[in-house]
């Protein structure tokens, strides 16, 4: 099959071409021409007044609840949101049923998932079954393909074993992640800690929760000379530890999610449960101070924490939801909307999770595999539960005005437009 694209703008610190407009033909996954006009016959044309091109976008962390919740998300529905986002590459936590903690699960994921446009990248469990008690074979697991470790959304308490864990990986140069949360402090906390939680006469979870364990994360990092990805980021101090670590050298980086940077605890006061998370959504000045770490570059990268949770899990009292909302279809939009700096978003989904990972980094020259998201970040659209393609609705941006659509990727020989 012959794909051109036309007239796109090229994003892409790493090409040649990076801020040219060029015409690109790919022809079965192949980049086989790139020039500043093509006539040449195709399959598929892709033509926009506004279009742009990078290398794919890769998120870091997301849930796609295979295998044991496939009533939230399977593979397959995940892989489609994932794609109407605009993402080539994401990473899975380990937090399935059974757990992501061994190397026949790993596998499972790496041979289901082998046949799709997206590719999945499995996270294996720090601890057995993610209880934060044994260590998992994280060896056998790397060398059956998973890309990091972590317990996802129950982040290992024990310092002892976190300390373990980061001396484990020393050996593959893997990456520990953490979702940074004291479980210690208001363990019975729902949203975050203040005049809010007061008002809405809520249990508060406090910053001090979070920073607390950040502060102790990166001493353990920088102690075993390991490499730490602190994920979901949400306070401005949390911001200025993990850069102070990163000013002093320790190889520690962090991602934060576009809800952060959007929401505040204020968008709470009629109790949406869709925006009951965790990390929870902070005050007014640590959302604007997420938003502009992410325009800024402190935040490396970005993270969706994508959690595909059914009705019956989101419609009840507060008190009882789940916490966790989905997002891949609407990342991109939702963070270009309040972006300074195209270039630099783009590298956040592009470049940077992979130097973290350790993954290559594809280019769009001529010869090479096409791995391209195809965007445009002039439009402006309301966000629908139409444009939702995960199995979950348990999204809180329906019905919210956002800039900047994707239109389709290239990726393992196959094409998604949306």
């Amino acid at each position: 099959m012959k794909l051109l694209i036309k007239q796109a703008k090229i994003i892409c610190s790493n090409a040649p071409f990076n801020g040219d407009v060029k015409d690109i033909l790919i022809e079965d996954g192949i980049i086989i021409n790139i020039a500043d006009y093509l006539d040449d016959l195709a399959d598929k044309t892709i033509s926009s007044e506004n279009l742009h091109v990078s290398i794919g976008w890769m998120d870091v962390f997301a849930q796609f609840s295979d295998p044991g919740y496939e009533y939230r998300e399977s593979l397959e529905s995940g892989v489609e949101a994932a794609a109407a986002g605009g993402f080539t590459n994401v990473m899975i936590a380990p937090n399935t049923n059974p757990t992501l903690s061994s190397k026949t699960q790993i596998e499972y994921i790496v041979q289901k998932g082998s046949p799709f446009a997206v590719t999945i990248h499995p996270i294996g469990s720090i601890t057995k079954n993610a209880d934060g008690k044994e260590l998992s074979e994280m060896y056998d697991m790397h060398q059956s393909g998973a890309i990091a470790f972590s317990d996802g959304t129950n982040p290992v308490q024990h310092a002892g074993i976190m300390i373990k864990a980061l001396q484990y990986v020393l050996a593959n140069q893997s990456v520990i992640i953490q979702i940074p949360d004291d479980k210690s402090i208001a363990e019975n906390g729902l949203i975050n800690e203040g005049i809010i939680s007061t008002q809405l006469g809520l249990p508060g979870k406090p910053a001090i929760a979070e920073e607390l364990m950040i502060s102790r994360d990166i001493e353990l990092a920088k102690y075993t000379n390991s490499k730490l990805h602190i994920t979901g980021v949400s306070t401005r101090r949390s911001i200025e530890i993990i850069n102070e670590a990163q000013q002093l050298g320790v190889n520690v980086t962090a991602s934060a999610t576009p809800y952060h940077a959007y929401f505040c605890d204020e968008d709470l006061m009629d109790y949406n449960t869709n925006l009951k998370v965790n990390p929870p959504l902070r005050t007014k000045s640590d959302m604007l101070a997420v938003r502009e770490a992410i325009a800024e570059g402190v935040i490396n990268c970005i993270s969706s924490h994508h959690t595909p949770l059914h009705t019956d899990e989101k419609n009840c009292e507060f008190e009882y939801a789940k916490f966790g909302m989905i997002g891949l279809e609407n990342v991109f939009s939702v963070l270009n909307s309040h972006s300074k700096n195209l270039q630099t978003l783009v590298n956040q989904l592009t470049i940077n999770p992979r130097n973290i990972f350790g993954l290559p980094i594809p280019n769009i020259a001529i010869g090479e595999m096409a791995c391209l998201t195809i965007f445009d970040p002039t439009v402006s659209y309301t966000f629908e539960q139409s444009h939702i393609k995960s199995k979950s609705k348990n999204n809180p941006f329906i019905g919210h005005r956002l800039t900047g659509k994707v239109l389709g990727i290239v990726n393992n020989h196959k094409n998604i437009f949306n």
